[in-house]
Parts: C-alpha cells; sequence; structure tokens
C-alpha cells in the first residue's frame, strides 16, 4: 500500500515540477527587468534539478542524482556570475 502512495506522490510532484518549470520559463521570457528573468533561471535549474531527482527515486538509478549534482553546481554558478554581472557590470575582474 505504501508503494502505491509513494508512486502516486512522486508522479504528482513531478507534474507540479513540470508547471513549475513552465511558470519558471514564461518569467524568463516576459520578465519585465533582468533581475525578474536571472530568477527565473534559478527558479528553472533548481525546478530541472529536483524534477532528475523525483525521476531517480521513481527509477532507482542513482545516474539521475548525479545529473541533479552537475545542475545544482552548475546553476548555482551561473546565478552567482550573472549576479556579479548585474551589480558590478563585470563578471572578472
Amino acid at each position: 500500500m505504501s508503494a502505491l502512495a509513494l508512486a502516486y506522490v512522486i508522479t504528482l510532484s513531478q507534474i507540479l515540477l513540470g508547471l513549475a518549470m513552465g511558470c519558471a520559463c514564461f518569467r524568463v521570457l516576459r520578465g519585465p527587468r533582468a533581475q525578474d528573468r536571472v530568477l527565473g533561471l534559478d527558479t528553472l535549474y533548481v525546478s530541472a534539478m529536483l524534477l532528475l531527482v523525483t525521476y531517480g527515486v521513481q527509477t532507482g538509478r542513482t545516474l539521475y542524482f548525479e545529473g541533479a549534482l552537475v545542475i545544482g553546481l552548475l546553476g548555482f554558478t551561473s546565478t552567482v556570475a550573472l549576479a556579479k554581472f548585474m551589480m558590478r557590470g563585470e563578471v572578472i575582474e
């Protein structure tokens, strides 16, 4: 019984994460300011990372967890670089 409930919860969370990714894409495309677009990209990579984690839990393969780790590291680095660029106008000093 609990395995069936876990399957339903994982499927529901994947659907909701897909909707969150759609909302983030909308914010990236129609953001009135650059800050809104950066926040949309940040939300998009976090949602993609969590979608990979839920898919990894669903299938039981560890490859998806490693992919989520790579997305998290690259997303964090790009968010820091974009924030530094927006504050100072340059990334490398």
